[in-house]
């Protein structure tokens, strides 16, 4: 009999991602954790993949382990660090139900009776053919989720949104939808529900038709946060790969969404353990004057050149920009755009941000105008 924390884990690879890796893509210091996975009381159950157009009641041939080496390399990477750092701040066992599919959609996690708001998405009935079984709407919430309806938790960890990146407008309703559908189902009222944004990739590697710009999926992300209560985003911008869309800095993303959960479920001082979001923006003759929350200390590059800012004037067009940090806020100047109405940063599929909290923590890429609508 333990006593502790359980927290649900859902999304695609990046949180199914073992922390032994994928094969030839490594999470980065996982033979040591391995090897010393007994020493932290962190119990763990994983969901096995299984898409049905049916729902079903019970998940098969799945047990809880307690963290061991011979079988802490199948543990979830990011449920792992997130795990482990958690229990080292509350001192009390951590529970993980890790429940993913990798290169799943959001809508194959949704229930076919909230689905049935959207004229575009077709809902196969029982019996029908899935089509794609990590993709084809509500086949994982049939299969995976469904069972875990009513099990007591403390709340959910979600890493998704790659799979729906061509899609950035259709992204933060349902989402939303999603999450407040869980909540209602679960009965726990609103239990904390706490994503990440999508870490840089260069998505044009595969070659997919339709390709758009990644970035709008992680704005569609970062609008999320403020239309979902009880809710959290870590930001990963720093932590992107170019060429693999699995980055091995799994650390990076448990310790962060552990961090959250501290500040936001357990009551610590959120003073330096958040990442820094944009508070306002004022435009001012040539320049965009930007104030952030969450960064009591300020803000810093950490000695990297402060890039990725661009502006744009009325016609709407985007040119690279100039920023520099003063007084705890960003002033950004391009010498095309004379009369700037909307700033943007980190809008590219792939870069390394650097402008960070005095913590360490990154600032999401981010657009805002007052008279250009992104979506």
């Amino acid at each position: 009999m333990y006593s502790g924390e359980v927290w649900l884990l859902g999304g695609q690879s990046n949180m199914e991602m073992p922390l032994q890796g994928y094969r030839d893509q490594p999470v980065y210091g996982s033979l040591q954790e391995i090897v010393h996975s007994a020493e932290y009381p962190i119990h763990w159950f994983k969901v096995h993949r299984h898409s049905t157009t049916t729902a079903v009641d019970t998940v098969k041939h799945s047990q809880w382990k307690k963290s061991a080496p011979d079988n802490a390399g199948d543990i979830s990477a990011a449920g792992w660090f997130f795990a482990k750092q958690l229990s080292q701040a509350l001192r009390v066992p951590i529970g993980l139900i890790a429940c993913n599919y990798g290169g799943s959609s959001v809508e194959a996690w949704m229930s076919p009776s909230r689905l049935q708001a959207y004229a575009d998405v077709n809902v196969p009935g029982p019996g029908e053919a899935i089509p794609v079984v990590n993709r084809t709407p509500s086949t994982l919430f049939n299969g995976m989720l469904n069972p875990l309806i009513g099990y007591a938790i403390k709340g959910c960890l979600w890493y998704q949104g790659e799979s729906n990146y061509q899609h950035p407008e259709q992204y933060t309703e349902r989402f939303a939808a999603m999450v407040a559908d869980w909540r209602t189902r679960w009965g726990q009222g609103d239990f904390p529900f706490y994503y990440a944004q999508i870490a840089p990739y260069d998505y044009r590697i595969l070659k997919e038709a339709g390709y758009v710009n990644s970035a709008y999926l992680r704005e569609a992300q970062r609008l999320a946060e403020s239309t979902i209560p009880a809710s959290g985003m870590i930001v990963l911008l720093d932590e992107g790969d170019s060429t693999c869309i699995h980055p091995g800095n799994k650390a990076a993303v448990g310790e962060r969404f552990a961090l959250l959960a501290l500040a936001k479920t357990y009551g610590w001082s959120s003073k330096g353990l958040l990442s820094p979001k944009v508070k306002d923006v004022t435009f001012e003759g040539t320049q965009a004057l930007i104030r952030f929350d969450e960064a009591p200390v300020g803000l810093s590059t950490f000695g990297k050149p402060l890039t990725g800012f661009e502006l744009a004037g009325s016609d709407s067009l985007f040119h690279p920009a100039t920023a520099v940090i003063n007084k705890g806020g960003v002033v950004v100047t391009s010498t095309t755009v004379s009369q700037p109405v909307a700033v943007r940063y980190g809008f590219t599929d792939y870069l390394k941000g650097s402008l960070k909290g005095a913590n360490g923590l990154p600032v999401s890429s981010f657009y805002h105008s007052p008279s250009i609508r992104l979506f």
